[in-house]
């Protein structure tokens, strides 16, 4: 298969989880997650999704687990929505890195001026 196919297959199905994340009913997803990356194998077997929540690790722990267990609505759903022939199989992955970015910008946001790289000049 192409390499621009399974791009745009990756894209397509990036953003239709994303609606389908908004639309499940489990309490333990978060209504905050996130897809930071998708992988697509090459022959569409396997599909690895790498979630986020804003509300931190814990809360994404616990939408991976409600994920985990609607995974196959989840492909059922990819494959009405996008017609695809042969739907990968899903699998979730917890990622912490929108947690560790706002934590770091958190630590810069509470150093004073003259260490942010701001030169005070004397004019």
């Amino acid at each position: 298969m192409a390499g621009y196919k399974i791009d745009r297959i990756t894209s397509d199905m990036q953003l239709a989880l994303s609606e389908m994340f908004r639309e499940l009913k489990d309490p333990r997803i978060s209504q905050l997650l996130s897809i930071v990356k998708l992988n697509v194998s090459g022959d569409l077997s396997y599909a690895t999704v790498y979630v986020s929540a804003i509300e931190g690790r814990e809360a994404t722990e616990n939408s991976v687990k409600g994920l985990k267990s609607a995974a196959g609505y989840l492909r059922r759903e990819l494959g009405r929505r996008l017609s695809l022939r042969k739907v990968p199989e899903l699998r979730f992955i917890v990622d912490d890195s929108i947690e560790r970015s706002a934590n770091i910008q958190k630590i810069i946001n509470s150093l004073p001026e003259t260490q942010k790289g701001g030169e005070e000049c004397d004019v």
